[in-house]
């Protein structure tokens, strides 16, 4: 290989990285500038700031992710978008393959933000968190993104996570350090559902805990991993 077509692939090879990065950048930047003044005159109306942090609850069985929008001490629900489809059933996602999406708590920090995905835009859930680890669970890449495919991901469709990608990546570039995401498979304050006589029930009375210890402060509550099991601790 002569030394002027190892340049010439060099080249080419910097062409398509730096393109493929400018597009991506472009794409969440674009996305910011469409619904930016959108999100800033709702937040106003609702006495909420832009770039304040921001914590995310998702409910399966009602096919709905919450926005709340931190307001002096405590959080304020400021936006509910329905979940365009997920995949798999009610009950936590156990291992690779197995084609359900997470319920739990996560953590999602700058970094698992992603421009690039080829489901418009993107954030990573976290999974395996340290309680999934911990148990055996197994799986990579589970993802709340755009468009209205999934395996094991929540799809919101393109506006709507064009919203909610735009207020995360501003909380967490204004200072907060990660989001909390619960994952929970319904409201366990509804009496539709006779979930005690599910197999998940010790599991969800786990989440069960956390579902209310947030309702009660208004505050996502610390969770913690003690001997395989979820531990809450209230704020």
């Amino acid at each position: 290989m002569t030394v002027r077509y190892q340049h010439f692939l060099l080249g080419l090879l910097l062409f398509f990285f730096c393109n493929g990065s400018a597009f991506a950048t472009s794409r969440a930047e674009q996305a910011a500038q469409r619904v930016k003044p959108i999100l800033v005159a709702a937040l106003i109306e609702k006495k909420l700031n832009y770039g304040s942090a921001i914590f995310i609850r998702i409910f399966k069985s009602e096919k709905t992710l919450e926005v709340w929008v931190k307001k002096d001490d405590k959080f304020a629900l400021f936006q509910s978008y329905p979940i365009c489809t997920f995949s798999g059933q009610l009950g936590p996602k156990l291992r690779e393959g197995d084609g359900q999406s997470p319920e739990g708590f996560y953590q999602v920090g700058l970094g698992q933000l992603n421009a690039y995905s080829s489901y418009h835009l993107a954030f990573n859930l976290g999974y395996p968190n340290a309680y999934d680890r911990a148990n055996g669970r197994t799986g990579n890449y589970l993802m709340v993104h755009g468009n209205c495919v999934s395996i094991g991901c929540y799809a919101m469709g393109d506006e709507n996570i064009e919203e909610i990608y735009t207020l995360m990546e501003a909380a967490l570039r204004n200072g907060q350090k990660n989001i909390d995401v619960h994952v929970f498979p319904f409201r366990f304050d509804s009496t539709k559902i006779a979930w005690q006589h599910s197999q998940w029930q010790a599991f969800w009375n786990d989440l069960k805990i956390g579902f209310d210890a947030f309702n009660k402060t208004k505050k996502p509550p610390i969770v913690s991993v003690v001997n395989k099991r979820y531990r809450i601790t209230t704020l």
